[in-house]
């Protein structure tokens, strides 16, 4: 190929990589741009911050205790008298049963179900049915007319796991209420959760309101003979507030406020998070809900992910005798209605009836065109939420601690003068040793930062300090890079060649040292993620985007901009 058309073809290499940077760095002012400018008002820009941990802005510490005892002990005694159910059902005589928790005894065994029958034959006969019929449950010990059962060890763990997402969901749904940004809600062994909230002050109400009891409603959907949506925007707009200004129950409480000339009797209006929607604030979707049904969690007793003839996820319900009826009759009046399932005021799901439900037991159908695994995620959340408002698990403060927030600034300010520092110290070795190559490759350094804090506030990641660690270790590892690169570009010029040559030659045998070190360093951060917990992770998260921005940084955005000087620009050398 000639000489004049591979410097053409050089040329517009470069030209479209500057292009390349061009659009990455575009797109990184406008994601970093929530973070210095006030854009709620816009809705063609994001509006994701970053967020700031408890250890930097201060805020409410807290471990509770959940107590599984006392709802597996509600279970086995329920489980109990819902068998003597099914055998009166089945044609037994003179059956009862009850459960009984034994503290001494060891694992499942703790918790048993007492039967007892008329005769031996029934209870081999009803002995037959559990076989067939209940696999959680295994005989503990037979008698002439007694027999008792305990749950198997795989049920008791997967009761136990339940009633901690439960418990968890419940506590999210306080702390969304809350408005707190990025709250950090986990498990903490089988019967502890570890709740902190960074930017709480009023600590009292926080921990009143995580330990409020969780409300479910079943309400009819009503057809207004406005339209709804338009009406609420109107309110919203007319009154100048929105869901994104105040609490979720002080905004259903205004928007009923300010419709309640339109609305009927016995009716009010909540809303359901969109499909796909990470907060309610990104979509919501009212519905007018008739109030009066009396039907509510305290008629529900259980509530699972099942499947139906097709292997289509839906949820089961089953509810106690007298919600059983109240349910019977309420689906038989209104065929063809839809039914909201409603937690805490906020609808779950709006399905609708098809046909009257006898039996004390109800299926939620989430329907077979959807991404099954989103139909799941969906199953197990309203059926979580169910259990959440059936059996609220009480929960036992074992730990409180308040963070200061002067303690967060303290830290902040110490951080900054430590960052800034190092950052003085670096600039100064890089421009003092290595020149105008020095100037470029500290040009290359402030852009990987900008990166760094555009990619965090894209993920809208919660920045701790122990991720402030991972981006002062950030900063070494990327003029390190500069670094290698540098010295073999001094090397190949000791050998005599051409300052275009050594760039060429520079980063391409500097690429296998510095791509090794980043991969290394990688697998010890995925290390770190998987295995690490809250601090740790944070740690290697913002390290992890840091090799990634700092690769980018110092293999292609300072190759490109020398070899502009070099091949469009005619630079012979540069200063180093």
């Amino acid at each position: 190929m000639p000489a004049r058309s591979r410097r053409h073809n050089m040329i517009e290499n470069i030209k479209a990589r500057l292009a390349i940077i061009a659009i990455v760095v575009l797109t990184a002012v406008v994601t970093f741009l929530p973070n210095i400018v006030d854009v709620s008002g816009t809705n063609f820009l994001p509006q994701q911050k970053i967020n700031y941990g408890l250890d930097i802005q201060g805020g409410l510490h807290l471990v509770m205790g959940v107590d599984i005892p006392s709802v597996l002990k509600e279970s086995a005694s329920r489980q109990a008298k819902s068998l003597v159910k099914v055998f009166e059902q089945e044609g037994f005589q003179n059956v009862s049963g009850e459960g009984e928790y034994n503290a001494e005894a060891e694992s499942s065994a703790k918790y048993l179900m007492h039967l007892d029958f008329a005769s031996p034959s029934d209870l081999q006969r009803a002995l037959e049915i559990i076989r067939a019929d209940y696999s959680q449950l295994q005989v503990y010990q037979q008698e002439d007319r007694r027999l008792s059962l305990r749950y198997t060890d795989f049920y008791l763990q997967n009761l136990t796991s339940r009633t901690m997402d439960q418990a968890i969901e419940t506590i999210r749904n306080r702390i969304d209420e809350f408005g707190v940004a990025e709250p950090s809600i986990t498990a903490q062994g089988d019967d502890r959760i570890l709740i902190q909230l960074p930017g709480v002050e009023d600590a009292a109400n926080a921990k009143a309101l995580i330990n409020r009891t969780a409300k479910l409603d079943f309400m009819l959907v009503e057809t207004p003979e406005f339209d709804l949506v338009a009406k609420v925007e109107e309110v919203e707009q007319k009154g100048g507030y929105s869901i994104d200004t105040m609490s979720y129950s002080d905004y259903v409480d205004r928007i009923n406020q300010d419709l309640a000339d339109l609305l009927p009797k016995d009716t009010a209006v909540l809303f359901q998070k969109g499909e796909n929607a990470q907060t309610m604030s990104a979509a919501k979707i009212p519905y007018l809900l008739s109030t009066d049904t009396g039907l509510g969690g305290d008629d529900l007793t259980n509530a699972n992910v099942a499947y139906d003839q097709f292997n289509n996820p839906m949820v089961s319900m089953d509810f106690s005798p007298m919600g059983s009826k109240k349910f019977a009759d309420l689906t038989g009046e209104n065929i063809g209605r839809q039914m909201a399932i409603v937690l805490d005021r906020v609808v779950y799901s709006a399905p609708v009836i098809q046909s009257r439900i006898p039996g004390g037991s109800a299926q939620i159908t989430l329907g077979g065109t959807r991404d099954r695994q989103k139909a799941m995620d969906e199953a197990g959340t309203i059926a979580v939420a169910l259990r959440a408002g059936a059996l609220p698990a009480s929960l036992q403060q074992l730990e409180e601690r308040t963070v200061g927030p002067s303690l967060g600034a303290d830290s902040i300010a110490a951080g900054k003068k430590a960052s800034y520092i190092a950052a003085a110290l670096v600039v100064i070795f890089m421009l003092v040793y290595y020149k105008a190559m020095g100037a470029l490759a500290v040009f290359a350094l402030g852009l990987n930062m900008f990166f760094i804090l555009s990619l965090l506030t894209a993920l809208s990641a919660t920045l701790t300090l122990p991720g402030i660690a991972g981006i002062a270790l950030t900063i070494g590892m990327a003029v390190d890079a500069n670094v290698i690169i540098y010295e073999r570009i001094k090397e190949e010029l000791r050998r005599g060649a051409s300052f275009k040559k050594a760039v060429e030659d520079g980063f391409g045998h500097a690429f296998s040292a510095i791509f090794d070190a980043n991969l290394t360093t990688t697998i010890t951060c995925v290390i770190l993620i998987v295995f690490g917990s809250g601090p740790v992770r944070g740690f290697a998260v913002t390290l992890i985007i840091g090799m990634v921005t700092s690769m980018f940084t110092a293999l292609f955005v300072s190759r490109s901009i020398l070899d502009l000087c070099t091949n469009k620009l005619g630079i012979k050398k540069i200063a180093m």
